[in-house]
């Protein structure tokens, strides 16, 4: 009975092991969005998403280690936003009404707040990829419409964030507000298009403004993100390519900083500069704006950007005194038929959404008369961001608030440029799903050429035909994309000016448009006046393209131009000045110690050649033929007084001659020494072979050293000769390395014969260098082949040790940096070859004799060092001398 019980409980247990495992991975939901937005998914076929900034900021909270994070909530409610998303819901109720696209189908919609931060943006994302609430986004667990793209998400560093995860997928993705150049890259951002121009095509827009006008002295303002940074540094690299100057360049705090605003402010006020290009959107750049109003600074010119253009935020009428006169990009403008209508059919008791609300709280200023927890109120009475507070209005909406009777940027249509995008891209995704729809199987693009299901395809089908795209809206205008899924550049150029004292109106004076994706452009102003902003007020001026202010001191001149090459603007820019020149001088310190050391050189080898002409019928001197021991001489006193060539002004005949003579000098020693290499690699060939090999022994005779010399110095000639006939170094001025300064430096014309004059000399001290080595342990009372091995190290050390150094210093360093490597491989061959000679010439005379040098006497003296020019080899009982002296 027992054992059955057992057995039943075992039986028991693994029946319900499974289950337990089970419950154990079970999956669980991480964390919870707060998202607020539109949806309209029922009875629809498909679905878009969209992602709009509905307002301006997250919240800041003081999160606790100690407390579940929660989702931040926004506050700042953008109008001009809403009316972007309106837009979507506009192109997708004409859509789906409309027989000629997606007659089988109706399109609806998902459209979520990214608070214009990142993380809600990337929230949205997660949310569109799963269909639910919660990160696993790789699980769709909506069992509605299937989502088919998403349009979004406003900025662009929230395009870049969101574009990374949906590129990950392959999920279509088309940009309405997005203009950042890093966006092009499809490697990054496979699934990424925009319907608005690349930043690429807006910074040389901007860059041929001001050349046009002739401005050469500018300020640069950019947002602390992807669009502000790239957008400025693209603004930069073309204007430096006219002449341009970059008076300062600031960089708007990402959160708002007063400490930074001020900063900024006061580079604004104490810069000479007229002109300032400002790269940024409208949320980033209020806060500037506000500290720009608390201030008396005028009489300067903004250029604007595309994101804050037309913005109802910066043109406000309190900003009218220092912002009139802007000059701005504008993208493509359009009007909707229909669409002003559309706008003012909003109203909180047509729907529960709490952006709807709180959309007419902000608008009339009340609360709406609801139980509903409000937006504002279930955060706090008042809340609280970056210094700023909002206040909730304790008068109650009436519900009869008419949206006709204010002024409002959500019902202003008058420049429907994003709102024009959005609709665009709208439009892109519907001709694409069209296209996919009308696809005839068997003539597919697909494998096997078949065709996608329109309601059950993958998302790199769609983006297929999405890159493929190409149709014309209502209004004519062209609608494909290049290979980075970009649109061709157009841009309106709009000028602030005064509509009443408290309006600021856009008026369009020309236009900047590419002619072919990637490549020509055109600018065109075709209004000659144009409102300007001066310290003494605004007033109209007609401006000429070759009218310039040039030395005059004038604190507000409109433009400046770049003074000549050799010239720089003082500290006040008002008049050029004289650039300094840079060279190595004859009389700084740095210049008077290397002639002392290059003088001082020559006199040591000068010295050393009086010795050996003292002493020339000595066996020392006279060992490995003298003849070429002076010529190395006479070489080195070359080299040294070359390197004074070097200091000083360079002129036409020093550029010449410094290089030549320097090479030249190198060729002279390095053939001489290796005249003197052979016979000893010879020697030791003969120590080593056999008695009976010694008749088929090479000889090198005093003469063959001669000629090797000869032949080596004569192939260098001709190599100089040719440099300086056919590409001769010049004097030049060198103004990139520095702005302020000129730095006077000779070109070396022709880099291949310079490679190729000093590439000889350096194939000669390779032979030099291996013949030595060969030679370098033959017994001998005095073996010179160790010291010409040990020279040609130190040779070698120098010059290897000198190339990268040359390459990182720049002026007269350089200079000092050559001489200094033209001095030391002097040195080196001087102390390797000469030295041990003139010590045993004068402190061990008794060395010095044909008996020990010739090798027929051996010497007991260990303090001297071992002696290179005679050896001695017992082979087979016979001595061999292998010193050649000279007869």
């Amino acid at each position: 009975m027992a054992s059955k019980v057992f057995w039943g409980l075992v039986a028991l247990i693994l029946s319900l092991q499974d289950h337990f495992y089970v419950q154990s991975q079970e999956c669980r939901l991480i964390g919870k969005f707060d998202l607020h937005g539109f949806l309209e998914a029922k009875n629809h076929e498909l679905i878009i998403g969209g992602m709009f900034p509905f307002h301006f900021r997250t919240i800041l909270t003081n999160d606790s280690v100690m407390e579940e994070p929660k989702s931040p909530k926004c506050e700042g409610f953008n109008f001009r936003s809403l009316r972007w998303a309106k837009a979507m819901m506009y192109a997708i109720e004409e859509i789906n009404n409309r027989n000629d696209i997606l007659p089988n189908i109706t399109l609806g919609y998902q459209i979520f707040d990214t608070c214009f931060t990142i993380s809600k943006a990337v929230e949205s994302t997660l949310t569109f990829l799963t269909g639910q609430n919660e990160t696993h986004p790789n699980f769709r667990c909506s069992a509605g419409a299937p989502l088919a793209a998403v349009i979004g998400a406003g900025g662009s560093a929230l395009s870049i964030a969101t574009a990374r995860i949906l590129g990950l997928y392959y999920f279509p993705q088309v940009g309405y507000a997005s203009s950042c150049s890093v966006l092009s890259d499809k490697f990054q951002f496979p699934s990424f298009l925009r319907t608005i121009p690349s930043d690429v095509t807006q910074s040389k827009a901007m860059s041929e403004l001001v050349t046009y006008f002739g401005w050469s002295w500018v300020g640069t303002i950019a947002a602390d993100d992807d669009y502000g940074k790239y957008g400025i540094k693209l603004f930069k690299e073309e204007v430096e390519k006219h002449g341009v100057c970059i008076s300062f360049s600031e960089t708007l705090p990402r959160i708002y900083n007063k400490e930074s605003i001020d900063k900024i402010v006061e580079a604004i006020r104490k810069s000479s500069a007229n002109i300032i290009v400002i790269f940024s959107s409208d949320i980033d750049l209020s806060s500037l704006m506000e500290a720009l109003a608390q201030t008396n600074i005028t009489g300067k010119t903004y250029i604007s950007s595309e994101a804050w253009t037309t913005s109802a935020l910066i043109a406000k009428p309190e900003y009218i005194n220092f912002l009139a006169g802007t000059i701005g990009f504008a993208v493509r403008r359009t009007e909707l038929p229909g669409f002003e209508d559309f706008l003012y059919d909003i109203h909180p008791e047509h729907g529960t959404d709490d952006l709807v609300y709180e959309f007419w709280e902000e608008a009339f200023n009340c609360t709406w008369p609801t139980n509903r927890a409000s937006f504002y109120t279930n955060i706090s009475a008042e809340a609280t961001v970056a210094g700023r507070k909002r206040n909730i209005s304790p008068v109650l909406c009436t519900g009869r608030e008419r949206l006709k009777d204010i002024k409002n940027t959500y019902t202003d249509v008058s420049q429907l440029r994003i709102t024009y995008s959005v609709y665009k891209s709208i439009y892109t995704i519907a001709h694409a799903l069209d296209d996919l729809d009308k696809c005839i199987q068997g003539n597919g693009p697909f494998p096997s050429k078949s065709c996608a299901q329109l309601l059950d395809f993958e998302p790199w089908q769609l983006m297929y035909y999405l890159r493929n795209a190409k149709f014309s809206l209502f209004n004519n205008d062209s609608i494909n994309f290049d290979d980075s899924g970009d649109v061709k550049g157009y841009y309106d150029i709009l000028n602030w000016q005064y509509i009443t004292n408290e309006t600021i109106g856009f008026t369009n004076i020309g236009y900047f448009k590419s002619t072919d994706i990637g490549s020509g452009t055109e600018i065109k102003i075709m209004n000659s006046s144009i409102f300007w902003n001066t310290a003494n007020g605004l007033f109209y001026l007609v401006l000429s393209r070759s009218q310039v202010l040039f030395g005059l001191g004038l604190k507000d001149a409109r433009e400046c131009i770049s003074c000549p090459s050799d010239f720089w603007s003082n500290s006040y820019r008002n008049e050029c000045v004289l650039k300094e020149v840079e060279f190595l001088a004859t009389d700084e310190a740095l210049g008077i110690t290397l002639i002392f050391l290059a003088v001082f050189g020559s006199s040591l080898v000068i010295v050393f050649t009086v010795i050996y002409t003292m002493y020339r019928e000595t066996a020392l001197v006279k060992a490995n033929d003298r003849e070429l021991s002076f010529l190395i001489q006479i070489s080195l006193v070359c080299t040294f007084m070359t390197s004074i060539l070097f200091v000083g002004k360079p002129e036409a005949w020093s550029c010449m001659a410094r290089q030549t003579t320097l090479a030249l000098g190198f060729s002279l020693c390095l053939s001489c020494i290796l005249g003197k290499t052979i016979v000893l690699m010879l020697s030791k060939r003969a120590a080593k072979s056999k008695v009976a090999d010694k008749k088929n022994q090479i000889i090198m005779k005093p003469l063959y050293q001669k000629i090797v010399a000869v032949i080596g110095l004569t192939i260098e000639t001709g190599i100089c000769t040719a440099y300086l006939i056919l590409y001769p170094p010049w004097v030049y001025k060198n103004m990139e390395s520095q702005n302020v300064k000129i730095i006077l430096e000779c070109n070396e014309g022709s880099i291949e014969f310079l490679c190729s004059m000093f590439g000889f000399d350096v194939f000669l001290a390779i032979l030099c260098f291996l013949t030595a080595f060969v030679a370098r342990k033959l017994p001998d009372n005095f073996n010179e082949a160790k010291f010409i091995t040990f020279g040609m190290l130190v040779f070698f050390i120098v010059w290897i040790s000198f190339v990268p150094a040359y390459l990182s210093t720049r002026g007269k360093f350089k200079v000092a940096v050559e001489i200094f490597a033209i001095l030391a491989s002097s040195f080196g061959l001087l102390g390797c070859i000469f030295v041990p000679k003139g010590y045993i010439i004068l402190l061990k005379p008794e060395r010095n004799t044909e008996e020990i040098v010739g090798g027929r006497a051996a010497t007991n003296d260990k303090s001297a060092p071992a002696t290179s020019a005679s050896i001695t080899s017992e082979v087979n009982s016979t001595t061999v001398s292998t010193v050649v002296l000279d007869e």
